[in-house]
């Protein structure tokens, strides 16, 4: 039986980032498929038994629930030591770029390819333009700081590497913004990563339909 089971779907950067540390961490884990394309999370039962805020990633580890992916890639860095930040100062390091991520580099982006690619209609240019810029604010912030760095906090990867990875193996036709062409450095990042032991796509690692982008055609 496997220690952790982690519900996921293969469309969700933020369980990807965890599903991704736990193959990277050769921990042993299983996938609990949520189809949240068709409203499992707002199903009051489920939000009752797994996540009141209707989210995944959900982990389930010693008959307990824990959710949100910071919270999350936390907990499993210092249960098991694997991608820990190893000096003291670091672990606060890390958690700024958890933070940044969670709020600027990933939300931002996340959404932009959500409605660039799922929802049935087109979504309004304007909101699109915004998201993008803000998404590009961000993604210029994480190149530049990985101008001198192989990963977030030096020379090897830790918890805030993997959080900032959740969207970033998503195809281009999904979100709309070719990131390792505008950003060099964020790109080179994004290859170290792929190159990691244990590395797999998200819609090989994680269970689910693969929807095709919205088409464009008409």
């Amino acid at each position: 039986m496997s220690i952790y089971k982690l519900h996921c779907f293969g469309q969700s950067g933020n369980a990807y980032k965890v599903a991704l540390y736990l193959n990277c961490s050769g921990l042993e884990w299983e996938p609990v498929f949520v189809d949240f394309m068709n409203g499992a999370t707002r199903d009051l039962a489920w939000r009752a038994m797994n996540n009141p805020m209707g989210e995944v990633p959900v982990l389930e580890v010693d008959g307990r629930r824990l959710t949100q992916s910071g919270a999350i890639l936390s907990y499993l860095a210092e249960e098991t030591g694997k991608f820990a930040p190893v000096k003291p100062e670091d672990k606060y390091e890390a958690l700024r770029w958890v933070l940044f991520d969670n709020h600027k580099f990933s939300s931002y982006f996340a959404t932009h390819r959500f409605l660039n690619a799922f929802p049935p209609d087109a979504p309004d240019p304007a909101v699109m333009a915004f998201l993008k810029s803000r998404a590009t604010a961000a993604f210029k912030v994480v190149d530049k700081h990985l101008d001198d760095k192989h990963f977030m906090l030096g020379e090897n990867p830790t918890i805030a590497d993997f959080s900032l990875a959740g969207y970033m193996f998503y195809p281009v036709e999904e979100t709309g913004i070719d990131v390792k062409a505008e950003f060099p450095c964020v790109g080179a990042w994004i290859d170290r990563m792929s190159k990691l032991p244990g590395w797999k796509d998200p819609y090989d690692l994680m269970p689910g339909e693969r929807i095709p982008p919205r088409d464009r055609s008409s």
